[in-house]
């Protein structure tokens, strides 16, 4: 049996003013996927992003969380709905000023009611998780690009989302950091059973951790392709959708 869809996106058109961005967006993401959002530069996969986390309102369609549609949803219920998200952008977002165990209490303080040592302990297991535990009292600057990755990502994970949604997580990082943080983002899905939708242009990561996708093209400004990037790369009708996949070889 497959699994229900976790997030459903029906006719959406996203578009600032009068200028569309893309066009009759309908796809479905699964519980327990890995889905990968791709395409070439400016195809507006990044501003997907903002529609399906609250911060953009479509210009037309829906998007509907465990059939719940987010934008015809009270405030209160869209409030309910964005407390099962977490977020790991681009450049992490991590506060300079504070320590790592600061930057992921944060979350926990303004969310929830645990007592200081409550929060203590949440952080350390986020920590723990991702692989830096007892590096609760660095700042963001005394660690590597990758450790800065992975903490952005306890941050993310510090109330037990249902939902995680990536920006770009392995820009910037060399080709070690970036396959220890793809294969973290399996580990976190295959342990924790969450659902993980991840904006991508790497190769390496789309191939390694996407199970499910959509290929947003920017000359339609509309969806061209989706399933499986595997079978896109080895399959698919468009050529174009077959050229971005096969980038690189020979």
């Amino acid at each position: 049996m497959q699994p229900a869809a976790h997030i459903t996106v029906q006719d959406l058109t996203m578009a600032y003013g009068d200028f569309v961005i893309q066009r009759n967006l309908n796809f479905s993401i699964r519980r327990g996927d890995i889905f990968i959002i791709m395409g070439g530069s400016g195809c507006g996969k990044s501003t997907l992003l903002r529609h399906l986390i609250g911060l953009k309102t479509p210009a037309q369609g829906r998007v509907l969380y465990a059939g719940t549609s987010y934008w015809d949803a009270s405030p209160a219920e869209q409030e309910r709905i964005k407390r099962g998200f977490g977020m790991s952008f681009q450049s992490g977002a991590l506060w300079s000023s504070l320590t790592l165990a600061e930057n992921i209490a944060l979350p926990l303080e303004e969310n929830t009611e645990l007592e200081a040592t409550g929060v203590a302990e949440v952080v350390s297991l986020k920590l723990s998780l991702v692989g830096l535990a007892g590096f609760e009292a660095f700042y963001p600057s005394e660690i590597s690009g990758g450790m800065r990755k992975r903490a952005a990502l306890a941050r993310a994970m510090a109330l037990d989302p249902k939902i995680l949604f990536f920006d770009e997580p392995s820009a910037g990082l060399d080709p070690i950091s970036s396959r220890r943080l793809d294969d973290l983002i399996v580990e976190l899905r295959d342990s924790l059973g969450t659902t993980i939708v991840v904006v991508t242009h790497e190769l390496a990561s789309i191939f390694s951790i996407g199970n499910d996708s959509i290929f947003l093209d920017p000359e339609t400004r509309t969806m061209i392709a989706s399933g499986n990037p595997k079978t896109l790369r080895d399959e698919s009708p468009d050529p174009g959708v077959r050229s971005f996949l096969n980038r690189g070889e020979p």
